[in-house]
């Protein structure tokens, strides 16, 4: 018995492995209402649902919720897969939609309160994201999904945020047996430590120390994204001397500090 898990009353153990043949044959069987073929599908690819389950471990959720649900993403997984139509492994058909499943289920059984509008916007993210795994075989830009669903990139953002997993400040990130580090321990703001409140300091030291000219030529450079050439042609002198009078700037910038 070493080494048996049972989750949902299954024994891990003694799930089944279909050849990628038989479930090739199954699959053909299962378009033609064939529900004892359904049913042989759904309990050879038990451990692929197994599989999925396991990134989601550590949500605070039971792991023999989230099988049930991933079997729910299974089922809709073999209905719709097609042998004659995609030209992939089943498995690479099936992970997408049990892992879409799944993330639905958090996403509506979630603590913390989405609007209607952000929930649909992230619903129909996450499909759009599945049907591109599907059909490309990886994930999808953001970028990509903006222009799937013809939304603003921010908004893809926003509804993706909006339903993702609260971490808490507790949440172990590392252990070496003796002591855990948490999230908290690893939090810290970078914008007002006294290193940056130092660093502030000098560089405005050292900028102030710079000439008019040299000044003017880093605001318009490093603030105002000008190039050297458009720099050259605002301040009446050559591109050559622009290049000369910034470097001069930034090497007497990082002596100084």
């Amino acid at each position: 018995m070493q080494g048996k898990v049972e989750i949902s009353g299954i024994s891990t153990a003694s799930l089944k492995v279909l050849k990628n043949s038989e479930m090739t044959e199954l699959l053909r069987r299962v378009k033609q209402g064939d529900m004892e073929a359904r049913n042989q599908m759904i309990e050879g690819n038990l451990r692929l649902v197994l599989s999925v389950i396991q990134r989601f471990a550590g949500r605070g959720e039971n792991m023999d919720d989230l099988f049930q649900i991933g079997c729910i993403g299974l089922m809709k997984a073999i209905d719709n897969f097609d042998v004659d139509l995609y030209d992939v492994r089943f498995s690479t058909y099936g992970v997408p939609m049990i892992a879409g499943e799944v993330r639905r289920f958090l996403r509506d059984s979630s603590a913390v309160r989405v609007s209607r509008s952000v929930r649909d916007t992230a619903y129909k993210v996450l499909k759009a994201r599945e049907q591109f795994a599907t059909e490309k075989l990886r994930d999808p830009t953001l970028e990509e999904i903006a222009q799937m669903l013809e939304i603003p990139r921010e908004e893809v953002v926003l509804a993706m945020d909006a339903i993702a997993s609260p971490v808490s400040l507790f949440d172990p990130v590392y252990s070496d047996g003796m002591e855990t580090v948490c999230v908290m321990d690893q939090v810290r703001d970078e914008r007002n430590s006294d290193e940056q409140w130092l660093e502030h300091i000098a560089l405005h030291d050292a900028i102030g120390r710079l000439s008019p000219r040299e000044r003017q030529i880093l605001d318009l450079r490093y603030f105002r994204g000008r190039t050297q050439v458009e720099v050259s042609e605002e301040i009446g002198i050559s591109q050559a001397q622009v290049s000369r009078l910034e470097k001069n700037a930034l090497k007497r910038i990082r002596e100084r500090i």
